[in-house]
């Protein structure tokens, strides 16, 4: 079943490699969206994909990179959209 996401990731989870990290989770998944960093220290993530798929991108966000310490992540369901077919990073803050 298609689903879409928005997650809000917080911790030690920018200059640490996490919206690398967070795209080749999505691309693994064949997800599409975006991730982009938050003027308030955060990264959100929106992600559009098989239930499934989102599930155990979900798993993977709360890991991240080496250098992260992801304290919290919140989730949002969202109603799936026509999207691209690929998984961004935005380099503009939110």
């Amino acid at each position: 079943m298609l689903a879409a996401r928005r997650y809000l990731i917080s911790g030690l989870v920018q200059n640490v490699g996490y919206r690398f990290f967070t795209k080749q989770a999505a691309m693994a998944e064949g997800l599409t969206g975006f991730v982009r960093n938050l003027r308030d220290g955060r990264v959100e993530a929106l992600a559009q994909g098989e239930t499934e798929k989102l599930d155990r991108f979900e798993r993977a966000l709360y890991l991240g990179p080496a250098g992260a310490r992801v304290m919290e992540v919140g989730v949002e369901d969202l109603a799936p959209k026509e999207s691209g077919s690929c998984f961004d990073i935005d380099i503009t803050y939110g």
